[in-house]
């Protein structure tokens, strides 16, 4: 397999994740060739102008010339696009994608022709902007790069995918499908409903009373950060890990329902306690 300084690397979809990882190529120098493939024609022009890639197009065929094939658009549309990826792939590709759930994807890749190499991948590197104007060339630094080898990537394809992490600043981690899905159910997901719905509730109330907001400040404004992300990016994340997030919304309801109680019956030393439990973690976790 040749290094990534002699390989064409394609990437489809060139929104915050996709124009981030050909911004960091190119600023890196990393590949041979950059290709870039977006469904909108003035992204396309847009990149080719700045010279962030080498060519541009709409049509996913560009990518059969690339040694790298890097799906990263919605969970859904990725699952859309790798049968034709398959087809046009050249011997001996890889084909990686940066999608938000992975066993959905991962059991879609294990269809995929024998001639080319599949490995999921997702960056936990988002932010709640999208479009290639959110892109930025170190959105990948130092992010957790974490890559789901299927039974059969080869171990050469593994030890490329996690340099290729390594060249983007980022620490590859390796995990099965499943428990990815089940972990960022929990650290991803949860976080953006819960923002979500504190917008809904914030917003029914701000109709009995108009000055809600304009007494909103910074604590409103971290918490709910994560409803202005992409609603299509969300409801792909959402239906292809229904089961992982309904189930964290469950415990995470058990929790609140409790506090409500606690809180109406004035139990101070149950509350205390709670409340300890999430603050001293939270500190450790971030100091």
């Amino acid at each position: 397999m040749q290094p990534l300084c002699d390989a064409v690397v394609a990437i489809v979809g060139l929104g915050l994740m996709g124009g981030s990882l050909a911004l960091a190529l190119r600023e890196k120098n990393a590949c041979k060739k950059i290709f870039g493939i977006a469904p909108n024609a003035a992204t396309c022009a847009q990149v080719l102008s700045r010279g962030v890639v080498d060519e541009a197009s709409s049509d996913l065929s560009l990518a059969s010339d690339a040694d790298i094939i890097v799906l990263a658009t919605p969970v859904r549309t990725v699952l859309e696009q790798l049968p034709r990826v398959g087809e046009i792939a050249r011997a001996g590709a890889i084909i990686m994608d940066l999608g938000s759930t992975k066993r959905e994807i991962v059991r879609a890749m294990e269809r995929l022709p024998a001639h080319v190499q599949p490995i999921g991948a997702h960056p936990l590197c988002g932010k709640e902007t999208s479009g290639f104007d959110a892109a930025e060339a170190n959105l990948y630094r130092d992010a957790v790069f974490v890559l789901t080898p299927l039974a059969r990537t080869a171990s050469q394809t593994l030890a490329f995918a996690e340099s290729f992490a390594t060249i983007l600043g980022a620490h590859p981690i390796i995990l099965d499908a499943a428990r990815h899905d089940k972990i960022v159910a929990g650290i991803s997901h949860l976080p953006f409903v819960l923002a979500a719905t504190l917008m809904t509730t914030t917003n029914e109330l701000a109709r009995m009373d108009n000055l809600l907001f304009t007494l909103a400040a910074s604590g409103f404004r971290d918490t709910s950060r994560l409803a202005a992300s992409d609603t299509t990016m969300m409801l792909d994340i959402l239906l292809t890990n229904s089961d992982n997030v309904a189930d964290s919304i469950r415990t995470c309801t058990r929790h609140l329902t409790e506090l409500a109680d606690w809180i109406v019956d004035k139990d101070e030393n149950a509350l205390r306690a709670i409340l300890e439990s999430a603050a001293i973690p939270r500190r450790e976790l971030f100091r």
